[in-house]
């Protein structure tokens, strides 16, 4: 397994082409923008390699028998349906942001079951395809960029019924030794830390769409792919001379990105898909059902804001009062509920096929559905307790000015014994967890990941057995069908 600096040295040695601000970043990895999401990847790498948290971060591999890190892990049991989840709160309190591995995690899991299934369907090979590239994977230990979510266009359209027919991403061109594709991915999590990307469809699909029906992976600065890096909001605090106390966040963040594939070449080994429509909708809705299990992540960051809603608390001077205990007691609870969901899941999972194990389908949509709810309400309260200083707080710049710093610092403090700068840290913390960098990746992450709301509602209908509850309803109330339609 790779080290967190051998991580950081393999993404120097990548000719990632990435834009940002209209202008392409020079020093991808030192870019005081994205740096701290890369610190965010690099954590996965630091505590696989820490004796304390080897059981959550490290698995065995059904392939190659080797320990890996667990964001490469093929799940071989619920026990690692657990382990995943476990593993993914404890990230969520180190670096309080988006940490970027589940999507590749979640479409290899994916993808494992429904190559298996094409093959047996179709005598096609993707799944041994699929087995050798994940092996490398694995023993390289590299992060995988799992892109399915393509620009759409007119919602109301087909892919193959589009004005512009690159509004999904597509095969343009097919090769003795490949495939050549065109298109683009939206909302990339993670794509500028990542080694590798794995493309897939973004919604079920019928036959005269077969050209976008694809699958496959291929190299970050593989030639034709390049970045456009999105805005986030408080962005440029990180280009301030000695950004610290206003960054909230001053380490660690997230990322996205739109990813451009203007006639990207695919090799044949690396195409795990081309054409077969009718499985489309199977690699949709496991990787859906497998990336909303991983929406227990932002208990991991709700376990933060709680802590500095607490901390502000105590720093105004009222830790004691009843209704901040029955607020932060409320914040505690939807947290909770939200681990529950995802726990749940994965503990009545089950094994596939293809011999790896997925959760449970109703209960992971569950799971998703209080997370589009539950942050924004512990947010809510957060900002609550924080009061109207977390959003009126003047600069560092004018904390440490020789001038007016002595104001500030008098007339901002809480608790006579309290520095007025760790009240200010504290305070900007809740503020970029619910409105700055990282609002982006536990509250709007939180709402549209993993498809929207209506998405995991339509997943929930039809996963609900309506029929069955009806029958037993009809059974405890004696209902005698030869009555009806007399």
């Amino acid at each position: 397994m790779k080290t967190r600096e051998e991580y950081i040295k393999s993404l120097e040695e990548l000719n990632l082409e990435v834009y940002m601000f209209g202008k392409r970043v020079e020093d991808v990895v030192n870019d005081p923008i994205i740096r701290p999401s890369l610190n965010s990847v690099a954590m996965t790498y630091e505590l696989a390699n820490d004796p304390e948290y080897e059981d959550l971060m490290t698995a065995t591999s059904n392939l190659t028998g080797k320990k890996i890190n667990r964001f490469t892990h093929i799940h071989q049991s619920t026990d690692d349906l657990v382990k995943k989840i476990k593993m993914q709160r404890l990230l969520g309190q180190k670096t309080a942001s988006c940490f970027q591995r589940c999507v590749g995690l979640d479409a290899a899991n994916a993808m494992y079951s429904t190559t298996y299934d094409i093959d047996q369907e179709k005598g096609t090979n993707y799944h041994e395809r699929f087995v050798e590239y994940w092996k490398y994977v694995q023993t390289e230990d590299l992060v995988v960029d799992g892109a399915m979510t393509d620009p759409k266009g007119d919602r109301s359209k087909s892919p193959s019924q589009q004005d512009d027919p690159d509004m999904y991403l597509r095969v343009v061109e097919r090769r003795d030794d490949g495939i050549v594709v065109r298109g683009a991915k939206a909302h990339q999590t993670g794509m500028v830390n990542s080694h590798e990307v794995m493309v897939m469809p973004t919604i079920t699909m019928r036959e005269e769409d077969k050209d976008y029906a694809v699958c496959f992976s291929v190299p970050t600065d593989t030639e034709g792919i390049f970045m456009i890096y999105g805005r986030q909001s408080c962005d440029l605090r990180k280009l301030e001379d000695n950004a610290d106390i206003d960054l909230g966040n001053n380490t660690f963040g997230g990322s996205e990105t739109l990813v451009i594939f203007d006639d990207v070449f695919v090799p044949t080994e690396r195409i795990f898909m081309d054409g077969e429509t009718e499985f489309t909708n199977a690699i949709v809705e496991r990787f859906a059902g497998y990336h909303r299990q991983s929406y227990v992540c932002k208990v991991g960051v709700g376990d933060v804001l709680i802590g500095a809603a607490g901390q502000a608390a105590d720093y105004n001077g009222v830790p004691g009062a009843s209704h901040i205990r029955d607020k932060l007691t409320e914040m505690v609870h939807l947290n909770e509920t939200m681990y529950c969901c995802g726990l749940a899941c994965s503990h009545e999972g089950h094994q596939t096929d293809a011999g790896n194990y997925e959760i449970d389908m109703l209960l992971a949509n569950v799971n998703k559905q209080n997370v589009t709810r539950f942050p924004y309400e512990i947010a809510r309260i957060a900002q609550d307790i924080a009061g109207g200083l977390m959003v009126t707080l003047p600069s560092e710049a004018d904390f440490r000015d020789e001038k007016i710093g002595p104001y500030v610092d008098k007339y901002l403090r809480g608790r006579s014994d309290i520095s007025t700068e760790n009240r200010m840290r504290i305070l900007r913390l809740v503020e970029n967890l619910t409105m700055g960098t990282a609002a982006v990746g536990y509250l709007t992450e939180s709402m549209h990941g993993a498809g929207s709301p209506q998405a995991q509602r339509i997943m929930i209908q039809r996963q609900s057995n309506m029929e069955h509850k009806k029958a037993l309803a009809r059974d405890i109330a004696n209902v005698d069908e030869s009555l009806d339609g007399k």
